[in-house]
């Protein structure tokens, strides 16, 4: 099988291409490296075709397209704080380019597309886990970009018979999650915190709570949705089904690394929620999707492929 894999230099597409090319796929890469890395891809270097481009343009996408059997869509402007600040370019790569996506995967008449949806759809609700059949109440403009790329990916599959499954990723989390942006994933600028021996910033009072999903966990369940029957037109929440608060994470970090972690607490951001879990049921029994690494583990390698990472060469 041929799969098409957008934001597929980036830290979640780039372990999902790992596993296609161990798997002896053939996979195509749409990635404008804006955010994505050529380095990430170095060890499937020459096994396969990147084409950097935007899924903004819309001939690049169809060319991205062509020949292609499973579309894995998770080309994204992902940070709630920037779309906060950006809104337009938000919308213009999450819904315009997710159209684009669509509209190519539908003329090239691909066996299915795989939407990388978001937690964030499901706003500040208290109502813990959160249920697919929830209301959608997003409170950031990422979040609502992220919902109408799922309503999109719906309304292609009755208007076009184009089999489409969302995939609500909670907060993922693993090696080459880049900490160098002011809108990295917590995770990974705290470690790199205690590996520089700086103080890790928590935004609030570090009793807000997440389901952090190990990113071995999310490639899993991405590849599920476009392999099981019956899961065309569904949306699925992948997480973990647990949660941790921040104060946890730093508590368990402390012995994974034996360095002390004090933190810097500082105003909540905008837009950020306080408590997020996923309720899993609907995708252990339809994707056979079942969590393999748990968050501590997790935890234990992502430290370790940092500290190898950061050491002297």
């Amino acid at each position: 099988m041929r799969f098409l894999v957008t934001g597929g230099a980036g830290f979640i597409g780039s372990a999902l291409v790992d596993e296609l090319v161990r798997r002896s796929q053939s996979v195509v890469v749409l990635d404008d490296l804006s955010t994505g890395k050529e380095a990430n891809l170095s060890g499937v270097a020459g096994r396969v075709e990147l084409i950097r481009g935007s899924i903004c343009d819309a001939e690049t996408v169809r060319r991205a397209c062509a020949g292609v059997d499973y579309v894995l869509h998770l080309a994204a402007r992902t940070s709630v704080p920037r779309s906060i600040l950006e809104p337009a370019e938000t919308n213009r790569v999450n819904v315009d380019g997710t159209l684009n996506v669509l509209i190519a995967a539908r003329d090239a008449r691909v066996k299915r597309f795989v939407f990388a949806a978001s937690s964030s759809a499901y706003g500040d609700s208290s109502t813990l886990p959160k249920l697919e059949s929830m209301p959608a109440v997003p409170i950031s403009p990422y979040g609502v970009t992220k919902l109408v790329g799922e309503v999109y990916a719906q309304v292609f599959g009755r208007c076009y018979g184009l089999e489409t499954v969302c995939l609500r990723y909670f907060n993922v989390f693993g090696p080459r999650q880049d900490p160098n942006s002011p809108y990295s994933g917590v995770l990974s600028r705290f470690i790199t915190a205690l590996l520089d021996g700086a103080q890790p910033v928590v935004f609030g009072d570090g009793e807000h709570s997440r389901d952090f999903n190990y990113v071995e966990n999310v490639v899993h369940a991405t590849l599920r949705a476009a392999e099981v029957p019956g899961a065309s037109g569904l949306v699925f929440n992948v997480g973990t089904g647990g949660r941790f608060t921040l104060n946890q994470t730093l508590a368990l970090l402390e012995k994974i690394s034996g360095r002390p972690a004090k933190p810097r607490y500082d105003a909540p951001r905008a837009g950020d929620i306080r408590d997020s879990q996923a309720d899993i049921t609907l995708a252990r029994n339809i994707l056979g999707y079942d969590p393999r690494v748990s968050f501590e583990e997790g935890l234990r390698r992502t430290w370790e492929w940092y500290a190898s990472a950061s050491r002297p060469r």
